[in-house]
């Protein structure tokens, strides 16, 4: 029998990008229409500055939501100035940062490239553990985040307590490669994006792999260890499809379906 009493709290949310074309307060009636408990707001359109972060951070808390993280653009390794960031986040009310690792592939970069992500990544987790954020690695192509192996290896490295790394299926994998490579990253996973894409990046409704998705989200409640499920992007970047994900996004988090 299951120990219920040991298992984590999988919070269903959405990433602002998913509705990119929608301004803040639509974003936010559509995710609470969709019955989502928050919102991890990106800085591509949505929270450009403290002014619009304050403005998203209003709105989420009067619809009863929460803000998950702050969806940045940052690439560790550049040395950019992250006040800027830093200063949306905590207007916003962010409790984590998600960064990219670099601009590279992992089988693209060198040691230059790995040692200054490294240190670049180490010197914003200090400015943001100073304000009580924590950072996120995007687990995406293209970067040195790019496989469990290389991500492992860049966390180790950067030897950070309060840097993690988010985690969703890469473009092209099995159900079983895909749940291989969580397995790899989980303990150091602080959140999840969930989509259901194919082989070619094609857009498909969350339960297209619902075989996929119930079983990351039992992976994730049996591992004790709360956690944010966030949509990004649906079929064709629908308000409707968006309200449909969430529908089978709520019966996964809850283990109910």
């Amino acid at each position: 029998m299951i120990d219920l009493t040991t298992l984590a709290d999988l919070t269903p949310g959405i990433c602002s990008v998913t509705l990119r074309a929608h301004g803040i307060d639509d974003v936010v009636r559509i995710s609470s229409e969709a019955g989502l408990a928050g919102i991890e707001w990106g800085t591509d359109i949505h929270v450009s500055d403290a002014e619009s972060a304050a403005h998203a951070k209003e709105a989420t808390e009067a619809a009863g939501l929460s803000v998950l993280s702050l969806g940045s653009y940052y690439r560790c390794g550049a040395f950019g100035d992250f006040t800027g960031a830093l200063d949306i986040a905590t207007a916003l009310g962010a409790p984590r940062i998600r960064v990219w690792a670099g601009e590279l592939g992992s089988a693209d970069a060198g040691r230059e490239h790995w040692d200054a992500v490294v240190k670049d990544t180490q010197r914003i987790a200090d400015l943001a553990s100073e304000r009580g954020i924590a950072i996120a690695f995007e687990y995406h192509g293209r970067t040195l985040t790019d496989s469990p192996a290389t991500t492992l290896e860049l966390l180790d490295r950067v030897g950070h307590a309060n840097v993690g790394t988010y985690w969703q299926p890469a473009v092209g994998l099995s159900d079983q490669q895909a749940l291989e490579s969580l397995h790899d990253v989980l303990p150091h996973l602080v959140g999840v994006h969930c989509f259901s894409w194919g082989p070619e990046a094609e857009r498909y409704p969350l339960r297209g792999r619902k075989l996929l998705w119930q079983t990351v989200s039992d992976v994730l409640r049996g591992n004790g260890k709360d956690m944010d499920i966030m949509l990004e992007f649906v079929e064709d970047d629908l308000p409707d499809n968006v309200l449909n994900d969430a529908a089978f996004l709520h019966t996964i988090a809850l283990g109910e379906d």
